[in-house]
C-alpha cells in the first residue's frame, strides 16, 4: 500500500521513501509517494529517484494494484532494489502547471454550471466537456467571468466526508463520466472559497493550488461541439500564450 504524500501537501517537492516492490512491467512501488498517478483527467507526475550509487528518471506515474502507486522509469534507466532507501523529487514546474490548470477547470465548472461529461488537464491547457445542447455563449464573457473568479484570490482547501455522506448528497458530484474517488470509506472534497464566499465544492483526488490568484490569467480557447448534447470548452494558461508555448 502506497501512502499518497501529494494529498497531504501538493507543494512538497522532495521526500524520502522505501522501495516496497518492483512490478512485472518494470515499475517501482514506494511505501509513500510524492508522485501523483494518472487519474481523473490529470496526468501522472515525472521526476527522479536517487539512492546510494544510482538514480532513476521517472517518466510517468500510474495506478497499480489496489492502492499502489507505480513510478515508471525512463527507457534504459537503472532500477533500485526492493528495500532501498531513496529520495524522490518531482518535476515541480510540471506539477505546478497541472495544479493551476486543474483548479481553473473547477472554476470553469462554476462559470458554466452544466453537468461535466469529461475533462483533461495538461501543462499548458485543459478542457471540460459539458452536457449542453446549445453553445455556451460569448467566449469573451466566459473568459472574463473565469478570470474574475481567479482574481478574487479565493482559498482552496480540502475536506473529507464519508462515502455514505456523499451518497446522501449526489448534487456534490458534477462529473458524469468519472466516478468520485470513493470506496475507501471516505471521500476528499475540494472547496474553493469559504463561508458566504464559497463558490465551489466537489469530490476530487487531484492536486490544486492553495489560492485561486496563483492560477494567473486564463484564456478561453476553442469551444467545440462533441455530439448532439456535448460542448467542449478549452482553456489556456495565458502567460504561456505570450511566450509562444501554447496554441
Amino acid at each position: 500500500m502506497t501512502r499518497p504524500l501529494f494529498r497531504d501537501d501538493a507543494y512538497r517537492v522532495e521526500a524520502p521513501g522505501t522501495v516496497s516492490a518492483l512490478t512485472e512491467s518494470g515499475g517501482v512501488v514506494l511505501d509513500a509517494s510524492l508522485f501523483y498517478p494518472t487519474s481523473g483527467g490529470q496526468p501522472g507526475d515525472r521526476g527522479v529517484l536517487r539512492w546510494d550509487g544510482g538514480e532513476m528518471a521517472v517518466a510517468d506515474t500510474v495506478k497499480g494494484a489496489g492502492p499502489d502507486i507505480v513510478l515508471m522509469p525512463a527507457e534504459g534507466a537503472a532500477l533500485p532494489t526492493v528495500g532501498a532507501q531513496v529520495m524522490q523529487e518531482i518535476d515541480w514546474e510540471l506539477r505546478h502547471r497541472h495544479m493551476r490548470v486543474h483548479t481553473a477547470l473547477h472554476l470553469l465548472s462554476v462559470v458554466l454550471p452544466f453537468p461535466v461529461t469529461g475533462g483533461a488537464i495538461g501543462p499548458e491547457k485543459g478542457r471540460l466537456d459539458f452536457a449542453m445542447e446549445d453553445p455556451p455563449g460569448d467566449k469573451a464573457e466566459i473568459e472574463q467571468a473565469l478570470n474574475a473568479l481567479i482574481a478574487r484570490d479565493l482559498p482552496v482547501s480540502a475536506d473529507w466526508i464519508t462515502d455514505d455522506e456523499l451518497a446522501a448528497n449526489p448534487g456534490l458530484v458534477k462529473t458524469m463520466s468519472v466516478a468520485p474517488p470513493s470506496g475507501a470509506g471516505r471521500v476528499r472534497l475540494i472547496r474553493i472559497g469559504e463561508g458566504e464566499a464559497q463558490v465551489d465544492l466537489q469530490p476530487c483526488g487531484g492536486t490544486h493550488v492553495a489560492r485561486t490568484g496563483e492560477i494567473g490569467q486564463m484564456r478561453v480557447g476553442k469551444v467545440e461541439k462533441k455530439g448532439r448534447l456535448n460542448r467542449r470548452v478549452n482553456i489556456h494558461l495565458q502567460e504561456l500564450d505570450l511566450k509562444g508555448e501554447s496554441a
